[in-house]
């Protein structure tokens, strides 16, 4: 029989998570298939590691990968594919933003040969017009600066049949952004999407605000492209032949116009522009050689415990 892995991620996820599993397990009761849960706690504060434990006491499919620390969302599902054993995994965070009611049309596309099939969020209930306008920004400078282009509103609620988990797996890189590798698998453009809307949460605070978005698309950029190297190298051509152009104003006003040459404040106006510039220059080739510096290390990408059945002695000590 065929079996579908459920990877969940949760950081602070406390009262969403058995709401969550009350949901899977009605979805889960209308599709035919041997199933496993993998709750992957990243490093929560609260009690989401305790109730993710006590679904265990009933149910033999709830696994849980317990990271030492927080890693964030992109490790935790990767430490999830490493201890899935369906023939299909669908990836979904624990707010409760990824209707599980949309598993079954998945798993649908799935079984009539859809190797990838991935979901399109039409509207989130919680963002408001500046989260809109951050997001068509954030997708916007991602697909101008890096090479490989991900679909606007296309968030890590998906199925991925194992062949192509295992090619992903092959990827030894230590930041990593999950949307960005899979395009680099396939054509992602070709994979159905199922779309939705992303209701209210019921309890707790996104994860995603302005700053972890803004670090998000850094990391996508400098992975997935080397374009802003050529930027910087356009930046440079641009500031040359302006500095050249005013060096020859100058000559020009001064000895042929007989004029003397104007201008302390536009000089030092012009120094520190070019300066902006170079330190500009500096930190994109400062991003790239950190990059450089943290993948020659070849550390682990997390540390982490596999819960595969509840156990009393755990459950206490946690």
């Amino acid at each position: 029989m065929q079996k579908v892995s459920i990877i969940i991620s949760a950081y602070n996820e406390e009262k969403n998570i058995n709401p969550l599993y009350l949901d899977l397990c009605e979805v889960l009761s209308e599709i035919k298939l041997d199933s496993e849960i993998i709750f992957v706690n990243d490093g929560s504060t609260d009690r989401t590691l305790l109730y993710c434990r006590e679904l265990q006491k009933s149910d033999q499919r709830v696994k849980i990968v317990n990271l030492t620390r927080n890693f964030g969302h992109e490790i935790a599902m990767i430490a999830g594919t490493d201890y899935a054993t369906g023939d299909a995994v669908i990836f979904m965070d624990a707010d409760l933003q990824h209707p599980p009611r949309y598993i079954k049309d998945m798993i649908n596309m799935w079984q009539s040969g859809n190797k990838i099939v991935l979901t399109h969020r039409r509207s989130n209930a919680d963002n408001n017009l500046i989260h809109r306008l951050f997001s068509g920004l954030f997708y916007g400078l991602l697909n101008f600066l890096s090479d490989v282009k991900i679909p606007r509103a296309t968030p890590d609620f998906r199925l991925i049949d194992k062949k192509y988990i295992d090619f992903l797996k092959r990827f030894d890189e230590r930041d990593s952004m999950f949307r960005g590798t899979l395009s680099l698998v396939c054509d992602v453009s070709k994979a159905p999407v199922i779309k939705f809307d992303a209701p209210r949460r019921r309890a707790g605070k996104s994860k995603y605000n302005f700053i972890p978005s803004i670090k998000l698309a850094v990391n996508g950029i400098t992975q997935f492209s080397v374009r802003p190297l050529h930027l910087a190298m356009y930046f440079a051509i641009v500031m040359g032949l302006l500095s050249g152009s005013l060096g020859m104003y100058a000559i020009i006003e001064r000895f042929f116009l007989k004029n003397p040459t104007p201008g302390y404040a536009t000089i030092i106006s012009a120094i520190t522009f070019t300066g902006a510039i170079i330190l500009f220059v500096l930190a994109i080739l400062g991003m790239y050689i950190g990059k450089i510096h943290i993948e020659t290390k070849k550390r682990p990408l997390y540390f982490a415990e596999y819960i595969e059945k509840y156990d009393e002695d755990n459950n206490k000590r946690g």
